[in-house]
């Protein structure tokens, strides 16, 4: 993957689950929304695997195991062992376990998670700031995480305890809408101690460091749904992504999205893994993919043909990325989405 200025999506003969040995996948917002799979997501995975392609599930979450979390993939229909999971709060275990003696106590902000993470690397999770730890590590604790603990962390990282966040992600998806997530959480301690954390998660290098290391791909491909996360992370990694449209980013935050947020494909959903990519080409001023041409005008991208959707928003990414050089597209984009339905 180059890390110039992506000013396109690439194009790709093949289908994806062929071209990439591992498929790096996000959970929350593309297998899964709560507790129930997203759309093609159960049909589309088995393809894939059957096809050769191993599947790891990569998630910012810090909230539950990666046991508890492969459980709940082969609920969904989704085959799945503990180890092709790998979760924020194992790569904050190990970030800490990199600056702190084996055998360390640290004071633990968040679920079971991050607990089971701790241990695994030799680390004894506590509950208190009075229990002298070396470390404090923040991560999601879900909706019932009590204020009470929040100043736990605050307690210990005013008296200069080294401070770790699983990840800095300020929503996470839920079946009733978008919550506050654990950078949210991380806010509130750092107004109130005016210290910076050491953050593990995507779309940071700790996070891909552990991806790699416990998959061991060659060839990985991102799946995702976010950009700041997901696709920064894989920019960051310098890997290729696919974006899929089933969680918080749409067609708006992708066209305005800034280099290090531009994905390498774009797809509606899951099914993108069993596909190629159509090529975007240069037509006259504007873009071409599948029927439809875009181009930027004076004020706004416009939109002329026919044809799928997604083509169409292909061509709208050409030709708002390459408006926008190495900043935010600023044109207006309501009326080329609105005629694809986005």
């Amino acid at each position: 993957m180059s890390q110039g200025v992506r000013t396109r999506p690439e194009g790709n003969g093949e289908p994806l689950s062929e071209a990439y040995d591992t498929a790096l996948l996000d959970l929350d917002g593309v297998v899964y929304a709560g507790g129930h799979a997203i759309v093609y997501a159960v049909d589309s995975l088995a393809v894939a695997r059957k096809g050769g392609m191993h599947l790891a599930y990569v998630t910012n979450n810090a909230l539950r195991t990666p046991d508890t979390v492969a459980e709940h993939l082969t609920e969904l229909g989704i085959p799945t062992a503990a180890k092709d999971v790998i979760t924020s709060a194992q790569a904050a275990a190990r970030l800490i376990s990199e600056q702190v003696p084996t055998g360390s106590r640290v004071l633990v902000i968040g679920g079971e998670g991050l607990r089971v993470a701790l241990r695994e690397r030799g680390l004894v999770p506590v509950e208190s700031a009075d229990d002298d730890p070396a470390a404090v590590v923040q991560g999601y604790g879900g909706p019932g995480l009590r204020w009470a603990r929040f100043a736990e962390a605050s307690y210990a990282v005013a008296r200069g305890v080294p401070w770790f966040a699983s990840n800095t992600d300020l929503t996470i998806p839920s079946e009733r809408g978008i919550a506050p997530g654990n950078g949210a959480a991380v806010e509130v301690v750092r107004i109130a101690t005016g210290a910076e954390p050491q953050v593990a998660g995507k779309p940071l290098p700790p996070m891909h460091r552990e991806t790699i290391i416990r998959t061991g791909a060659k060839r990985p491909l991102v799946v995702g749904d976010r950009l700041d996360t997901d696709i920064e992370g894989a920019f960051n990694g310098g890997v290729d992504s696919l974006l899929v449209l089933t969680g918080v980013t749409d067609g708006a935050r992708l066209l305005a999205a800034r280099p290090h947020h531009r994905p390498t494909y774009v797809d509606a959903d899951l099914r993108g893994l069993l596909t190629g990519q159509p090529e975007v080409t240069e037509a006259g001023d504007g873009f071409w993919c599948g029927g439809w041409t875009a181009m930027a005008g004076a004020d706004q991208l416009e939109l002329e043909g026919d044809g799928a959707a997604m083509d169409g928003l292909r061509a709208l990414c050409a030709a708002a990325w390459t408006a926008a050089g190495d900043g935010s597209c600023q044109l207006d984009v309501e009326k080329a989405l609105a005629r694809l339905g986005l």
